[in-house]
């Protein structure tokens, strides 16, 4: 028991130093380069950053999902006790809508569209659980209606072309959860939505956290959504985490010059009108990361040490920030 009679948070996830590298004929391109992080049951991490960062890279390696004959993996993703990374194929199938979940930006991407959504999940209900043709129509239809899909005892039999892009991504997230997964990773489930069916996805996914006990790793490059929905973040740039923290100590306090690059694009309605905080330059390309900092180049605090030495993650606070600026060393040789 926690201090105030709380429970214990459950660990669900540990991401210990992922690394997806690419072999091209111009040189290793390192999408995502030494990731760690941990996730608890009834979570929600938020993931952000620019495109390019390595945001979705890192959640298709921890669902086994990349494809290419080309990719170099190494690290550990453990779950239940298991490196995901080491599971055979078919234990893994298991595990992918048994246990962890994915919900795409593009809803058809999981939507076959000459199949009923209604056949669509319960044929993944049949495939996870011993139900007849009748029990899984009518566990669909409760789905649908979970996830806010109007008279879903008609709409189960429509095609994914009949439905908006709010509702087709509603659809898959009913598809998501109809396993009932400890684990869903959304990968920028709002992107294509209009500002208010946004909202409703954002407050879904909250609700299935808060109702279900699940889990959500949330991929985004919107810290707007960022802000609402998730406990935690963690900020990437050039296939690493930047920063980690509380949403609230990341948001207010960011630490790191990229996370504060981030938070200061925000605008708000509140306060003194201000002007938003511009970036310069861009993202390197992944095959030419510069050594040390790969920030260093758009860093307006940057330094001799940035430039030639790689930052690793240093606890400061609730937060951990991989940059030179609070690594006691720096501090002691400036002085």
């Amino acid at each position: 028991m926690e201090p105030g009679g709380a429970l214990m948070a459950e660990r669900l996830l540990e991401v210990d130093d992922l690394s997806v590298h690419f072999a091209t004929v111009d040189g290793t391109v390192k999408a995502v380069d030494g990731v760690s992080f941990e996730l608890d049951r009834g979570q929600v991490l938020g993931i952000v950053g620019e495109s390019g960062s390595g945001k979705t890279v890192s959640m298709m390696a921890v669902m086994r999902l990349i494809r290419d004959p080309n990719a170099i993996i190494k690290g550990e993703v453990i779950h239940r006790g298991r490196d995901l990374l080491k599971l055979s194929p078919g234990d893994m199938r298991a595990v992918r809508g048994g246990e962890i979940a994915m919900i795409f930006q593009d809803p058809m991407t999981s939507l076959t569209p000459v199949y009923r959504v209604g056949s669509l999940i319960a044929e993944v209900l049949r495939a996870h659980e011993s139900l007849s043709r009748s029990e899984a129509r009518a566990r669909a239809i409760e789905l649908l209606a979970e996830v806010g899909i109007p008279a879903p005892e008609k709409r189960i039999d429509a095609y994914p072309h009949e439905f908006s892009g709010g509702m087709r991504q509603r659809v898959v997230i009913a598809l998501a959860i109809c396993a009932e997964p400890e684990l869903i990773i959304a990968d920028e489930p709002t992107t294509a939505l209009d500002v208010s069916v946004q909202a409703q996805i954002i407050a879904l996914i909250k609700r299935l956290g808060r109702d279900h006990g699940t889990a959500v790793m949330l991929v985004t490059h919107d810290m707007g959504v960022i802000a609402e929905t998730s406990d935690r973040v963690a900020v990437m740039y050039s296939g690493r985490i930047a920063e980690i923290g509380p949403v609230q100590d990341v948001v207010q306090n960011p630490l790191h010059p990229y996370a504060k690059g981030l938070m200061g694009a925000i605008p708000t309605l509140v306060g003194d009108a201000r002007r938003l905080v511009q970036i310069p330059g861009s993202m390197p390309r992944l095959s030419a990361i510069p050594p040390g900092c790969p920030f260093n180049p758009r860093c307006a605090f940057v330094f001799d040490r940035c430039r030639t030495e790689r930052p690793e993650p240093i606890r400061h606070g609730t937060q951990a920030v991989a940059c030179h600026l609070y690594d006691a060393a720096t501090k002691e040789t400036a002085a």
